[in-house]
């Protein structure tokens, strides 16, 4: 949610040419659709400024394998238009293929590589998610590659939905360093929106050191908000290499494609997934509703609800003035009013995201951001050791889980919580959480309001999330509804919010839990033990 670059006129950091990547590079592409499934027609659209150009296509799973190039193709520069960031770049077809049928369901990294350009200059990432056909499942899990949210997330061509916008196009390409980064810190902190603290060391509560390290390799400030590199490509690098086998696909394939979770157990979220439509959700609930499983170990997770307009060129969000800006709110239809494109936990829209997770970002949004918990654990405490979660890893009542790899960090989802009469936790209800919802861990998070966040990585100017959370669902602002919406928590929460007859939800409230996978044991456990145990109804 936070990473936005306009600040009040006193504290905004002064424009680095970092902050646009449109153009930097001398090969751009994007893909003609965000996912494929085999024997469709991919399309490549290329821009390139140098005579000559290679391609080279990869699926990106536990390694990246190659799987097509090819070399020396003509260069071209196609026009821009102004509106790129909303419109799209409508750049003619470079690469056209029929997708093979024995290409596996994953993440496809498409690299051009420009001929003559300096090295720093001369690659421009694209991608794909190839998903299985609909109703033939190739695995027992699905995993859903947050595609919406790197649209939010990215400028390319103009504005963001953080830098004014709230119209994006898919049909351009991603900003530097949300599919690939070959110049990532090997300490895997330098780049982190929430870096780990060492012994002795002062937390980057203003993150310089990001800006620092973003700055010196040309990198967007949101290139770690969003984006394959920061979060799924942890995962799938963790679990193919465990043998965890999975499907993909993009966040718009379950609202455009009815049925594609027929056959599956399980539905994976990751990350930092925090754009979904109407469709997309509805698509969820029902899965769940009708015994599928959830886990989703993601932060900031469904805060926005978004709308995929224009056979699904476009995604429109109106965020923070969705209330006033949205043209639907104008309807005398609650149905068609429910559809803004705010904030689930609107009343508007009356869906918080609480009701399907048990947690959401109103409770709990910031952790080791700015003066959101600078000094936090940056783990969850473990509560209920005896829970099947936690089976194998060792763990004990009042242990720190994932402390050293900072897994809870930058955005997180909490509730509202008590404690029963054995000083454990519990939901205290009142912000939709299902009644049967079992606490098994949390860390402190906190919402920000304005000044509070990192002076590097401000606010907008006219709102902070704690004064916005607090207005939309108190209906006023002040100390008071403040207080109310100020202290949260990141949660690990299990429930079944459809009943008996639903299946299981599991929610791992922080964006930065993958970071944990690779090398803490315990964390990878947990991840496992809740793909074993809901990958099979």
């Amino acid at each position: 949610m936070a990473a936005r670059y306009g600040a009040s006129p006193m504290t905004a950091p002064a424009p680095h040419p970092s902050d646009d990547p449109t153009h930097h590079d001398a090969a751009e592409a994007y893909c003609g659709r965000v996912s494929y499934a085999p024997g469709d027609e991919l399309t490549v659209h290329v821009r390139c400024t140098t005579e000559r150009y290679d391609v080279e296509i990869f699926r990106w799973g536990a390694t990246r394998d190659l799987v097509w190039s090819a070399t020396d193709l003509p260069g071209s520069v196609p026009d821009t238009p102004a509106d790129a960031d909303a419109a799209g770049c409508g750049w003619p077809v470079s690469i056209a293929l029929t997708v093979p049928a024995d290409w596996r369901s994953g993440f496809h990294h498409v690299r051009v590589r420009a001929h003559g350009a300096p090295e720093e200059r001369s690659i421009g990432d694209a991608c794909f998610v190839l998903r299985a056909p609909t109703g033939a499942p190739t695995a027992r899990a699905l995993l859903v590659v947050a595609t919406n949210t790197y649209n939010a997330y990215n400028s390319w061509g103009g504005r963001s939905l953080y830098t004014g916008g709230h119209a994006v196009s898919y049909r351009r390409p991603l900003g530097r360093g949300m599919i690939d980064r070959p110049h990532a810190p090997a300490t895997d902190r330098d780049d982190r929106k929430a870096r780990p603290v060492h012994r002795g060391e002062a937390p980057d509560t203003d993150g310089e050191i990001y800006q620092q390290y973003r700055h010196r390799h040309d990198l967007p400030g949101y290139m770690s908000s969003a984006g394959w590199f920061t979060y799924e490509r942890r995962f799938v690098e963790w679990a193919e290499s465990a043998g965890v086998v999975v499907d993909y696909a993009a966040s718009t394939d379950l609202e455009e494609h009815p049925g594609l979770l027929d056959g599956y157990d399980l539905l994976l979220s990751v990350g930092h997934d925090e754009y979904w439509s109407v469709g997309q959700r509805d698509a969820v609930e029902r899965f769940v509703a009708g015994g599928g499983n959830l886990a989703s170990m993601s932060g900031n997770t469904m805060f926005w609800q978004v709308r995929v307009e224009d056979d699904g060129d476009t995604m429109v969000c109106h965020k923070y003035k969705a209330h006033l800006a949205d043209p639907v709110v104008a309807s005398a239809d609650p149905a068609i009013r429910t559809g803004m494109t705010g904030m689930w936990a609107d009343p508007i829209v009356g869906r918080p995201e609480t009701s399907i997770l048990g947690a959401g970002s109103a409770w709990g949004l910031y952790s080791r951001f700015g003066q959101a918990t600078p000094r936090g654990a940056g783990a969850f405490t473990v509560y209920r050791d005896g829970h099947w979660l936690f089976e194998g890893t060792g763990l004990r009542y009042g242990d720190l889980l994932g402390a050293d790899h900072g897994v809870v960090g930058y955005e997180t989802v909490g509730c509202r919580l008590t404690f029963d009469e054995y000083q454990l936790p519990i939901a205290a209800g009142g912000d939709g959480t299902p009644d049967d919802i079992e606490v098994v861990a949390f860390c402190p998070s906190s919402n920000l309001r304005m000044g509070e966040y990192p002076a590097s990585i401000a606010a907008l100017d006219d709102q902070g999330d704690l004064e916005f959370v607090a207005e939309r669902i108190h209906g006023r602002v002040d100390d008071d509804t403040i207080a109310r919406v100020r202290h949260g928590n990141a949660v690990m929460v299990v429930g079944r919010p459809f009943g008996p007859s639903g299946g299981d939800v599991v929610t791992i409230g922080s964006t930065d839990w993958v970071y944990g996978l690779a090398g803490d044991p315990a964390v990878a456990r947990v991840t496992r033990n809740v793909i074993d145990r809901l990958g099979r109804r």
